[in-house]
């Protein structure tokens, strides 16, 4: 069975203080929920102060981005050496990251490789613009997506990442696909390209995220789709109540 997975992408938000704050606020609601993991991942500067908070909790962090080389003169870039001691998780190749930092599926891969090789668990990111949706190559691009993602891979590694489906055209824009949509592209794409490449076994295990204004409202009825096994939350991961009860709402439509 696949354990639910919730993780909240802070983004560019919070202080240190608030995301302290933040994390009281819901710590004792996510630990309630035993059936889905809750990932926190907040800004670089405040991921030790998170981290700290939920030590020895089943409750997770994450980084939002790691660089592919251990060290050097890569000014401005954190290394996965930097975060390992904190992070379980790590978000690569989010939309934002491909859309205003130049980032392709070729060094979304090498970051994976690099997570990897220092014990961090990638979250994977994967999504279409609208142009590309209303043009009807939804399924040829985030298929492209995945196979570049996972290029030399290992079974044992493509089994333990999550990848994360998030069509760029509801990030952040209050729209969010059907829950048809979302189990289509997540199911019949990610997934059976996985399937493709790996086989049916890696298929079944890795856990595929729906991202893009999961909020309460929607989470019921996108969580309840057999093939997504939880959400990557931008907005309503910046509200306590919100988020817990999307992890919430997760655990009901898994039971």
């Amino acid at each position: 069975m696949r354990k639910p997975i919730l993780a909240g992408n802070w983004k560019m938000n919070k202080t240190v203080a608030e995301a302290v704050e933040l994390v009281r606020a819901m710590k004792d609601d996510l630990l309630a929920v035993k059936s889905v993991e809750a990932v926190f991942c907040p800004s670089f500067m405040a991921v030790p102060a998170v981290a700290d908070l939920v030590e020895g909790t089943e409750l997770g962090v994450g980084a939002q981005d790691i660089y592919w080389e251990d060290s050097g003169a890569y000014t401005g870039e954190v290394s996965p050496l930097m975060i390992k001691e904190f992070c379980k998780y790590v978000i690569i190749g989010h939309s934002e990251r491909r859309e205003y930092f130049g980032e392709t599926d070729e060094t979304v891969n090498k970051k994976i490789k690099a997570a990897f090789s220092h014990g961090l668990l990638p979250i994977v990111c994967v999504g279409e613009t609208l142009e590309l949706r209303q043009d009807g190559k939804t399924e040829a691009w985030v298929a492209s997506q995945v196979e570049g993602a996972l290029k030399d891979l290992s079974s044992e590694q493509v089994s333990s990442l999550v990848i994360a489906y998030e069509p760029i055209w509801a990030i952040g824009t209050g729209l969010a696909a059907t829950s048809e949509e979302a189990e289509r592209v997540c199911g019949a794409v990610v997934r059976a390209t996985v399937k493709k490449l790996y086989g049916s076994e890696v298929a079944e295990a890795v856990r595929v995220q729906y991202g893009g204004s999961v909020k309460p409202a929607n989470a019921l009825e996108l969580m309840s789709q057999p093939n997504i096994d939880g959400g990557l939350v931008g907005g309503a991961s910046l509200k306590a109540a919100d988020f817990a009860e999307c992890v919430r709402l997760t655990a009901q439509a898994k039971a």
